[in-house]
């Protein structure tokens, strides 16, 4: 498992860390473009040596030695702990020779469609070993290939989740089998469930699709489907595919399979509905239960914009095991620190947590308002907007912008009702 990051001299702040992940969940929470798929990125290199999409971190024009410092777990006991500084000759960052002591499979989402998959029985290999067997440093899917399939240097390395699932569930392969648990696991309520259909074609194409047996009890091919639904298909199939792969080349190579799984996911409820954004969390940490049969431990580290995501973890969250990171702005310079867990119930309490850092769970017109209400009833008029500097217009905007029901509006009319009482005792 990953333990730590260190950045200094690259990325969005001259020091950034040093980040302590937990266990088994980590959420990473912060405005956009403060690092958070930076931050994953990094993490990726450093569990797997490569670089995801091939684009390798670049240090701050400002910085001197710019050093990436991190540790994880190994299957020996105690941590593996290394730094590596950027040579700006090579334009490359270092590792020692040798090869890492990383006992797990790690996988990453990415937000555009994209999946990296690191898998040591078939990227972890020493000099000699390198000499035996064509491999890749680490399989890198766009998402083009993540559907079509992949192929280097005339060697087929993946044929894609179309071919892959038609030909599985053709052949009653018991790879389709696993797939049908993943999907299963992934679906967004116990009412709804991901079930595969017939194959079938789309158009006069010959190609066989798999397809999706809707709620309303029509089987629709998968390149149709909701994007929500082709992501998670997407993100099942890698699984599926990574795993059942896994488990081939340990039995050629007479590895030992893998002790442990590490998912980085990038926006996690991407283009997800709300009913799945709330079990995408728990599904994933109850998914290689499902596609083994055994427990195998799972590290999560999840970049997430989501309230319902994080409302998702709050009957299981240990902060034995688990963790939350907010990246803000001090001072021109990203810090990510880790917050206290406190459970706030709803999404509107979460929205104005400090993991999201809003005013008011409410629009921007609505929030302007309130606060203009409110620094009325406090004599605190010197610095509203001209458009509610007085008190009959911010009457309107509030009438505009918030429901008869709201609980702002008992407080704002006794106010009003209180002080126009003691304007007329005055006349």
């Amino acid at each position: 498992m990953l333990k730590s990051l260190h950045l200094k001299g690259v990325g969005p702040a001259k020091v950034f860390g040093p980040v302590e992940f937990a266990s088994r969940l980590n959420f990473i929470t912060g405005d956009n473009g403060l690092g958070k798929s930076f931050l994953l990125d990094i993490a990726w290199w450093v569990l797997t040596r490569t670089w995801a999409r091939d684009m390798s971190a670049m240090p701050r024009p400002d910085s001197k030695r710019p050093s990436v410092g991190y540790a994880y777990s190994k299957s020996t006991p105690g941590d593996f702990s290394e730094k590596s500084y950027f040579k700006r000759a090579g334009q490359i960052w270092p590792v020692k020779q040798g090869r890492p002591p990383i006992p797990g499979v790690v996988i990453y989402a990415g937000v555009d469609g994209s999946f990296s998959a690191w898998d040591p029985a078939r990227n972890y290999w020493n000099t000699k070993e390198a000499q035996g067997f064509e491999r890749l440093s680490a399989f890198n899917f766009t998402p083009e290939q993540v559907w079509r399939g992949m192929e280097r240097g005339g060697i087929r390395h993946c044929n894609g989740l179309i071919h892959d699932w038609v030909l599985w569930q053709k052949a009653q392969d018991p790879a389709f089998t696993d797939l049908t648990k993943v999907l299963d696991t992934l679906s967004p309520s116990g009412t709804e469930k991901l079930t595969p259909g017939e194959p079938m074609r789309v158009g006069l194409d010959v190609t066989d699709y798999p397809s999706l047996r809707m709620p309303y009890g029509q089987d629709v091919p998968l390149i149709h489907a909701s994007a929500g639904m082709r992501r998670i298909a997407a993100l099942a199939y890698l699984l599926v595919w990574t795993w059942r792969e896994h488990q081939l080349a340990c039995k050629q190579t007479g590895r030992r399979a893998a002790k442990e799984i590490i998912f980085l996911i990038d926006e996690i409820e991407c283009h997800l509905h709300p009913q799945w954004q709330r079990r995408i969390v728990p599904a994933l940490l109850r998914v290689m239960q499902a596609l083994t049969g055994k427990k195998v431990p799972v590290q999560l580290i999840v970049a997430t914009h989501s309230p319902l995501v994080l409302a998702s973890a709050e009957p299981t969250f240990d902060a034995e095991t688990d963790a939350i990171f907010t990246i803000g702005l001090s001072q021109g310079q990203a810090v990510i620190e880790q917050e206290s867990w406190t459970k706030q119930g709803d999404v509107v309490n979460w929205l104005v947590s400090h993991a999201f850092g809003l005013q008011q769970a409410r629009s921007v017109e609505a929030e302007e308002a309130i606060e203009a209400a409110e620094a009325w009833m406090r004599n605190e008029r010197d610095n509203l907007p001209p458009h509610l500097a007085s008190k009959t217009a911010i009457h309107k905007m509030l009438e505009r912008t918030l429901p008869g029901g709201d609980h702002f509006w008992p407080r704002w009319i006794v106010w009003v009702e209180n002080h126009a009482l003691q304007g007329r005792k005055r006349s």
